[in-house]
């Protein structure tokens, strides 16, 4: 199988055995235009405050180089290939014509019509109308939110462009998740895939909201569901059928087998988002499994047998990470990217010396605490117009100080996301951390101590690819499902870090503090305030 993950600055194929998950070689292609949060490319069109975008050429790209990349590294035939899987990031989302053509690449000089990043929060101001007007509405889909959509989510970033760019949405014939985008690609079939559809697309008990409630936000956006269709019709009431996860979307067609390298006819599995998909790399798809998959950002998924309203939960989903469980999704906007922003801005010793000079202090010997607030907050506020925090420094403060408290800012944030599950009714029976920050070994102790829990710790540094091979092979008719499937072909190892006593006590009475702080500042007055100064200073 070939599995293929589609990251926020990269795209990363791999080659695996069936039979048993083995990784037989991959390959990376890093993207030419990476994320576009500045200007244009190729025109100097500016971007406005909290904008990201991305280029679809440079996904095509990641077909081109890295799945040939990844068959050359394996040394595997292109004809013992039996099926392609793949993921992505979500919400990034497109406008484009009927036949899936991007309009970016008829009018590369409009913003709006250029895919919108994950972490593209210029929405916020439209989230937070249609999350009052659906408050106020009593809208029965928004408490499968937690209470709150996000504007990293479709509906927010779609009503965006139509309010400020009313020409693109006019021309936008479909309003699509990358990740089904891609699968259009590759199998000349559109289809919208469950998870992207329930988690970032407002789908419930097999509905979009309604044109009444569209309407009330904005006239012209009255009938936005039907930039989401699939071509697929339910029943006569104008019920829509969505593809299921681990489900075959199609087979590849001549022009990506020629993108690729791989058999023109193989299968090709239903889209699905990098977070979710990782589950089944970790054989972890059993209800009270957490799986927080750490990078730029970190999400938590987690399936259950339960139905449960949690405060600040991004979605719970029917059938949203495994047939037959809820799928409970959460998250933090900004993890990795809080530690990146901080040695490239500061000019600090870079990360593996600011490690090793945190990993040498005691717990509270900084005097500081932090709110992991920088790229806003996802879960349990969903306001990303929120903004970090750090509290204590004094002229004694030293980098390495600042470092630590970021990273353990981002543990209380897990923490405080943990708790909330738990006091909703949702037990976190196993907490399993993948991603590309598990190499950090001082930050997963700290995570370990924080939450007072032992982390089991994925098999594989590919996880989301691994996990999309893993749902290929069921595609591909290879296991009846995704559990069989997880459970041969995913890995990992329980209980690779365990707290310390003293420590996590320690952590406690920090945590407290955090909590404080969380509690003070999540209201907004003051940090709302000073965004808004500054986003009408750099007008």
């Amino acid at each position: 199988m070939v599995g293929v993950d589609f990251g926020t600055l990269s795209g990363r194929a791999v080659v695996v055995r069936v039979s048993d998950g083995a990784e037989l070689g991959s390959a990376v292609h890093e993207y030419a235009e990476r994320v576009i949060e500045h200007t244009l490319p190729g025109t100097g069109v500016r971007l406005g405050p909290d904008w990201a975008l991305q280029s679809p050429r440079d996904w095509l790209d990641v077909l081109r180089v890295a799945v040939p990349g990844a068959l050359a590294a394996a040394g595997v035939a292109a004809e013992d290939v039996i099926g392609i899987g793949t993921d992505f990031t979500a919400c990034t989302v497109l406008p484009t014509t009927a036949d899936g053509t991007p309009l970016c690449f008829e009018t590369p000089e409009q913003p709006h019509a250029w895919p919108k990043l994950w972490k593209h929060h210029a929405a916020q101001p439209h989230a937070d109308r249609i999350n009052e007007l659906a408050a106020r509405r009593g809208e029965s889909w928004l408490p499968r939110y937690g209470g709150k959509i996000s504007s990293e989510w479709e509906f927010a970033k779609a009503l965006q462009v139509l309010e400020e760019a009313p020409e693109v949405y006019a021309r936008a014939e479909r309003w699509i998740e990358a990740a089904d985008w891609i699968v259009w690609q590759l199998s000349g079939v559109e289809s919208r895939n469950i998870c992207t559809a329930g988690y970032k697309g407002v789908f419930q008990d097999g509905s979009y909201p309604s044109e009444d409630f569209l309407a009330a936000l904005d006239p012209g956006f009255s009938g936005f569901a039907g930039k989401l269709a699939t071509g697929v019709v339910g029943d006569d009431v104008g019920g829509v059928t969505l593809a299921p996860l681990g489900g075959l979307a199609g087979v590849l067609t001549a022009r990506a087998a020629g993108w690729t390298g791989l058999p023109e006819g193989i299968a090709v599995a239903v889209g699905n988002v990098d977070a979710h998909v990782t589950a089944a790399a970790a054989d972890a798809v059993r209800p009270g499994q957490m799986v927080a998959i750490m990078g730029t950002s970190t999400c938590h998924i987690m399936p259950s047998d339960r139905l449960a309203e949690v405060p600040g939960m991004c979605g719970v989903v029917r059938d949203g990470i495994v047939p037959g469980l809820w799928g409970y999704e959460a998250g933090q906007s900004a993890v990795g990217d809080i530690f990146a922003w901080y040695v490239d801005t500061f000019g600090t010793d870079g990360h593996e010396r600011l490690t090793e000079l945190a990993e040498r202090q005691a717990v509270g010997a900084h005097g500081l605490v932090a709110l992991d607030w920088f790229g806003g907050n996802r879960s349990v506020l969903v306001d990303h117009d929120l903004s970090g925090v750090i509290v204590g420094q004094t002229l004694a403060t030293r980098p390495e100080d600042v470092y630590r408290a970021l990273i353990e800012s981002t543990a209380y944030g897990a923490r405080m996301i943990v708790e909330t599950f738990e006091k909703s009714g949702v037990p976190v029976e196993e907490f399993v951390v993948a991603g590309g920050l598990l190499k950090n070994r001082f930050l997963m102790q700290v995570y370990a101590d924080v939450l007072r829990r032992p982390l089991s710790v994925i098999g594989s540094d590919q996880g989301p690819a691994l996990g999309s091979a893993v749902h290929a092979a069921v595609a591909a008719g290879a296991y009846p499902g995704i559990e069989e499937a997880a459970a041969a072909m995913g890995k990992r190892t329980r209980a690779a870090y365990v707290p310390d006593e003293a420590r996590a006590d320690a952590y406690d009475r920090l945590y407290a503090q955090y909590r404080d702080l969380h509690d003070h500042f999540g209201d907004g007055r003051m940090l709302h305030t000073l965004r808004a100064i500054r986003n009408e200073a750099v007008k």
